[in-house]
């Protein structure tokens, strides 16, 4: 697996340690990745994801994990994140089309 977050895309970046004599080292900086468990009220299950702190926080903000896929772009998704996606839109319409035919 990669260092990389499933769904924002963040990834490793490179920069300099810089010494008090001003020499510069190449270094890597790491994303602080979780692999963490997230249900999914639409799906009715749990999801289990490598994602950054950042997105943790992204999710609680924006009210649940549901939400928060549906308004992130395609591009910066993973395969897995993607497949997730598609199944939440999915059944979302199967929800709402089945409240439509039970109203009439």
């Amino acid at each position: 697996m990669t260092k990389q977050c499933e769904l924002t895309g963040i990834k490793v970046s490179i920069g300099n340690n810089v010494s008090h004599a001003h020499n510069k080292t190449k270094r890597n900086f790491l994303p602080n990745l979780q692999k963490k468990s997230i249900f999914s009220d639409i799906l009715n299950q749990m999801v289990r994801l490598k994602i950054s702190t950042k997105a943790i926080k992204s999710i609680e903000i924006a009210g649940g994990f549901d939400k928060y896929i549906v308004s992130l772009p395609n591009n910066k998704l993973s395969v897995k994140a993607l497949k997730l996606k598609k199944a939440i839109k999915k059944k979302t319409i199967n929800i709402s089309d089945n409240n439509k035919s039970k109203k009439k």
